[in-house]
């Protein structure tokens, strides 16, 4: 089966939105959220590293945040070092990963952002926690060795479950314990929902790209045909 046919297949029916937003609860209060997702009426709100959860009947409406303009002296950082894309692309290539791949789970781990770090403890752009970061020889403070390992260990994923986009998903987020445990796709909430947001901004992205998921061959590659087959 194709690695995009494998996808299509993968997808629950979740609605999602990405843009920083604030959520005004049914209680009077507010909460500035980065993205919100929903699910069987359940809406997970995505602040900072972590994740909130309220019933629908909790949310009495949602306004988009206008975008912050960037400082200058940020912008001046920012044009000094390298792209988050061209970083993870430079990663994926290495490590004979889709490009387009590596992306969308930098996009849903951590907005493509190095600074992020999760409320368990991850740190930047592919999001590694730190004893997996060691175990993979890699500073996951520094952002070319962050998307070189996860990238390696996604990679990793990929080949033990025959390249099963599901299974590495929800291995690469609640770990191969729990998928071996469960003999699959975990039944967390959080996993689920994790995979859902990445197979969805996979496709997002091959869309952008002109590429149809049946293009991508048994090894989950779209863009680079030297990846490993």
């Amino acid at each position: 089966m194709r690695f995009g046919t494998l996808i299509l297949l993968s997808l629950f029916t979740v609605a999602a939105c990405f843009a920083r937003e604030t959520v005004y609860l049914a209680s009077g209060f507010s909460i500035t959220a980065d993205s919100h997702t929903i699910a069987d009426g359940i809406y997970v709100l995505h602040v900072g590293g972590g994740t909130l959860e309220y019933p629908e009947s909790a949310i009495s409406g949602i306004t988009p945040l206008p975008e912050s303009p960037i400082p200058a002296s940020d912008k001046a950082v920012s044009a000094s070092s390298p792209a988050p894309q061209a970083i993870l692309k430079t990663a994926a290539d290495s490590e004979g990963v889709d490009e387009i791949f590596v992306r969308s789970v930098a996009k849903i781990e951590s907005g493509l952002r190095q600074e992020a770090i999760s409320r368990k403890g991850a740190l930047g752009l592919m999001q590694l926690m730190p004893g997996t970061a060691a175990e993979l020889g890699v500073d996951a403070k520094k952002a070319d060795q962050n998307a070189s390992g996860g990238a390696r260990y996604l990679r990793t994923l990929l080949e033990r479950y025959h390249y099963n986009p599901v299974l590495a998903l929800a291995a690469y987020n609640a770990g191969p314990g729990a998928v071996m445990k469960y003999r699959g796709l975990p039944p967390y909430y959080e996993t689920r929902t994790y995979v859902v947001r990445v197979l969805k901004e996979y496709q997002r992205e091959l869309k952008l790209a002109g590429i149809r998921p049946d293009d991508v061959n048994s090894a989950g590659t779209a863009k680079t045909p030297s990846a490993t087959n």
